[in-house]
This record gives structure tokens, C-alpha cells and sequence, in this order.
């Protein structure tokens, strides 16, 4: 079928013109600057690799002198490290083979690859890579899968081993732009030169990135730490320089950086120590300053014997124990009062305390104090102090008086909630607002001094009204409780009216009913 065309007018034929070349201008634009882009990346992977090369670099020497100090210890280590050396070197070259190769595709004999003229070629890295029969991108593509699971054997880590899968994944994604692609057909077929350059650069990058994480991991695995070391000192470690009379002195004495290869030879005085691991014990019957003395004998790394001197002093003091009341200076009966008991150079749970049977009760706290129950008002109560040493001795360290009161009477108050929610005690002879005294169901009773802060159970009390003439209007409350009658009173009460709570009757934790022989007047506000 013929078909017929319209006719086009010169003005319509100029505008298409125009807008072909427009189009044609800016596609020169964008690729100009996606070239220089990839320019730019180049550079600062060439830099990041460069700088990551001079870490692994110093890595190996600090593994190169620590095999020549401690072949014994090192040499594992130092041979794996060789070996990822070479694999690494093995990849990286091949990349920068690839590198230069394409480079003289594109530019010619005298290219190079870091100022590429032809940097758009989109023949050079097909012709390289993907040519039948001498393309390299199969061998590009097994390099890399060779060296990524050599690699991974060597990591542990479960963060570093994903990193390093990543990067070197040769796995096609799955988009529609590299269907019936395989991965060198995918990264370079029809690639800029530049940009397949690019690519190139950041494997090697990616190399010495794993490269130096296997550095790490091989080197914290032989921890030379005591392998670089500046000093060497004789050191003695007491259990406590503190000795209860009758106890042991026991003390470690270890040379500082020690190599468990090289075992030191002990001697206090000019006698030679034996035992295992440096461990010194002496029994200690007599108090006073004592001072150990001695010196250690090693071999260094040319064989030559090294003497290395230590000295220590230590003290034998007579049994002794501190215990306080932790909240007052006396006991109180029937209220739980915390003690804290300490013994220099024993710790808090090898120390034990017992009162005479009758006098109330002392268990622990559940930490590392106690708590004491005095039963008998006026009577002294003896506390008798026990500490076990390290052998499993148990030793008396002693008998502490403490004298034994009844609880202060407490003060009523009235609990309210202030504007913030938090909880406040009004205690009488300031104004109180009526809105507050409203809210609030009755009156508390405690020995709230900033020290102790001690609750009492309310009985009972009674509230005084005055009417105009004087006449005192009692009104008995419901237990802790204001009462329906006390409530209708508070309601009358105008700005400036005042009653008073009195006849508290009140219970303590010691189980003794008291009348609090104070009074609370309350001022309306």
C-alpha cells in the first residue's frame, strides 16, 4: 500500500533541525561530565588504595620483626600472612594489567591509564575483555570468585566476611539491562574506557581491603602485644598487703610482658623458689613492716641471662573490724536496722556476725551489709565479728556494744499531691490551701527528720473546730481516715479559719502503741 506522506513546511523542517541538534548538544554535555565523574572516582580510589597499600605494608613489618624475635610463637601466623600477601599481589596486578591493556586500546602504544585521552572508547574494554578467544574477562571473573573464597577462610568475623562477599560478588543483578548477559559481558561490553578503568581500580581497592582485614585478624590472633614490648620489670602481686596476725603473706611474682615460652627463674634472697607460677607464701605471727626481697633470672633473646630485682613491702596488723550503724549511732528496737560490718583484706562475704540467743535477730541485707533486730528496750547488745581467709581459717575478729533505744514518738503530717503530682507533707503552722486539704483522705504519721524517714500505722485522732464563740468543736476521725462530719467542717472553712488535729494514737514497726503528744494546726489558706 502507498503511503502518503504530508507535507512538511520549511519552518516546521527548521524547527526539527534545531531541536535534533539540541538534543545532540546536550547528550555531548551529559557524557562530558559523566566522564569527568568517573575520572574523579578513579583518583580518589587510586588514593584510598594507595593509602590502604602503606597500612598492610607496616602490618607485615610489624609481622616480620615479631618472626624474627619469637619464631616459635610468630611462625604460624607469619606464613599465613605471606600466603594472603600473594594472593593479593596475584589479583591486584592482574587488575592492573587489565588496566593498562585497555588504556592502549584506546589511546595507543604510549598510553597511560591515569590521564586516558580517549577516555568515551567504547571498543577498547569489548576488544580486551570479551574478544573470542583472547578476551580476559573469564579469567578476570575466576580470579576474583579464587581469591574472594581463599579469603573468607581466613575471616571469622561475620560483618567483615559479608563486606568482603559483597565486593567481590560476581553475580549478575537482576535487571533488565543484563538479561542474557554474563558478569564480563555485564561490566564490560560497550564501557566507556574510562569507565571500565574505574571498575578496575575499585578491585583493586577492594583488595587491599581484604587484604588488611586478614592483617588484623592474623596478627590479634598471635597478640603481640607481649611481643613489642620497651620495658621488662620484676613485679610482685600480694593478695593483700595488709596481714592479719596469724595469717599468711601470699604474693605472685611475674615478670611484666612475659612470654609464657620463657619461664623465669624465682629466688627470695639467694633461695630459689619453686613452686608453680611465682605463687610466695609465708605464715605471719607477729605484727609490724615487713619487706620481700628477691630477683628474677631470664633468659633474652640472645640466650644471655638478664637479672631483673623486685622488692615489696607489706604490714601484719593485729585482727581488727569496723562496724557502724548505718543510719544512727544506736539501735532501736523491733525496727530493722541496717549495720554495715568491714574487715581490711576480707571481703564482704567471708565476713559473719551473730548476737546472743534472746536478743533479737541479725541476717543479711542479701548484699553486703545486715540487718539487726534488737528485742529488749535499755539492754546492750553484743555483736560478735567473723572473718574466713583465703586458706578457708575462720578467725574471731572480735565483740561490738551498741545500746539499745525505743523508737522517737513520729509526727503527724498530711500527705497531699503538690501542682507537679509529687507527693508532700504538710506539717502545720503555715497556710494550707483548702483545695489541697480536700483532696487529701487523712493524716500519716512518721519520724521524718532527714535521717531516718520511718512510717507509723494511725489509729485514731480527732480534729478541733472553733465556732463564733469560742466554743471547741471535736470531731473523731475514722481511723487514719477524716471522717463524713470532719469532711462537711473542712467544706465551711473560709480563708484565714484554723482547727488542729490532736489525740494522734499511732503504731510503730516495733509494734508499741503511742499518743503523740503533739498537736497540728492547720491554717486555711
Amino acid at each position: 500500500m502507498k503511503i502518503k506522506k504530508n507535507k512538511v513546511s520549511p519552518r516546521q523542517k527548521m524547527i526539527n533541525l534545531m531541536y535534533v541538534l539540541l538534543m545532540a548538544m546536550l547528550a555531548l554535555n551529559v557524557s562530558s561530565d559523566v566522564l569527568n565523574g568517573f575520572n574523579l572516582v578513579d583518583e580518589s580510589l587510586t588514593k584510598s588504595t594507595i593509602n590502604a597499600s602503606e597500612q598492610n605494608r607496616a602490618m607485615y613489618d610489624v609481622l616480620k620483626s615479631s618472626m624474627e624475635q619469637n619464631p616459635e610463637k610468630v611462625r604460624e601466623w607469619f606464613n599465613r600472612a605471606q600466603l594472603v600477601k600473594d594472593m593479593s599481589d596475584s589479583l591486584y596486578n592482574l587488575a592492573d594489567q587489565l588496566k593498562v591493556s585497555i588504556a592502549k586500546k584506546a589511546d595507543g602504544a604510549d598510553a597511560d591509564y591515569n590521564n586516558l585521552e580517549n577516555r568515551e572508547d567504547l571498543e577498547a574494554s569489548t576488544q580486551v575483555m570479551l574478544a573470542p578467544g583472547i578476551g580476559r574477562g573469564m579469567e578476570l571473573y575466576n580470579a576474583i570468585n579464587n581469591y574472594r573464597e581463599s579469603i573468607l577462610e581466613m575471616v571469622t568475623d561475620s560483618v567483615q566476611r559479608q563486606i568482603i562477599i559483597n565486593n567481590f560478588s560476581t553475580e549478575v543483578p537482576r535487571k533488565n539491562i543484563s538479561l542474557r548477559k554474563n558478569w564480563q559481558e555485564y561490566h564490560f561490553e560497550n564501557m566507556p574506557a574510562i569507565a571500565a578503568i574505574t571498575l578496575l581500580t575499585k578491585l583493586q581497592n577492594d583488595v587491599r581491603y581484604a587484604e588488611g582485614e586478614v592483617l588484623h585478624t592474623l596478627t590479634n590472633s598471635i597478640d603481640l602485644g607481649d611481643v613489642r614490648v620497651n620495658q621488662i620489670r620484676a613485679l610482685v602481686i600480694p593478695n593483700s598487703k595488709n596481714v592479719v596476725r596469724g595469717n599468711e603473706f601470699t604474693a605472685q611474682i611475674i615478670l611484666a610482658a612475659v612470654d609464657s615460652t620463657q619461664r623465669p627463674e624465682i629466688f627470695i634472697g639467694d633461695e630459689k623458689l619453686t613452686t608453680e607460677n611465682g605463687y610466695y607464701s609465708k605464715q605471719c605471727n607477729t605484727t609490724g613492716d615487713y619487706t620481700l626481697n628477691g630477683y628474677l633470672m631470664v633468659n633474652d633473646g640472645s640466650g644471655i641471662a638478664s637479672r631483673y630485682d623486685f622488692t615489696q613491702n607489706y604490714t601484719v596488723v593485729e585482727p581488727t573490724a569496723t562496724v557502724s550503724a548505718s543510719l544512727m549511732n544506736v539501735l532501736y528496737a523491733g525496727f530493722e536496722n541496717p549495720l554495715s560490718i568491714s574487715v581490711p583484706g576480707v571481703p564482704a562475704k567471708n565476713i559473719s556476725a551473730s548476737i546472743a540467743k534472746g536478743k533479737g535477730s541479725l541476717k543479711s541485707d542479701g548484699k553486703d551489709g545486715f540487718i539487726i533486730i534488737p528485742s529488749q528496750v535499755g539492754e546492750d547488745i553484743n555483736i560478735e565479728v567473723t572473718a574466713t581467709n583465703e586458706t578457708g581459717r575462720r578467725q574471731s575478729m572480735g565483740q561490738y556494744t551498741f545500746r539499745v533505744r525505743q523508737l522517737p514518738n513520729p509526727t503527724p503530717f498530711i500527705e497531699y499531691k503538690d501542682k507537679d503530682g509529687n507527693t508532700q507533707r504538710y506539717g502545720g503552722g503555715a497556710p494550707f490551701s483548702k483545695q489541697a486539704l480536700m483532696s487529701t483522705d487523712g493524716i500519716v504519721a512518721a519520724i521524718d527528720d532527714g535521717l531516718l524517714n520511718i512510717g507509723f500505722k494511725v489509729l485514731s485522732f480527732e480534729t478541733v473546730f472553733y465556732d463564733n464563740m469560742g466554743n471547741a468543736i471535736p470531731e473523731v476521725s475514722n481511723g487514719a481516715l477524716f471522717s463524713t462530719r470532719q469532711k462537711d467542717m473542712f467544706r465551711k472553712l473560709s480563708r484565714g479559719k484554723r482547727f488542729y488535729i490532736s489525740h494522734v494514737k499511732a503504731i510503730g514497726p516495733d509494734n508499741v502503741e503511742r499518743l503523740l503528744p503533739t498537736s497540728l494546726e492547720v491554717i486555711i489558706n
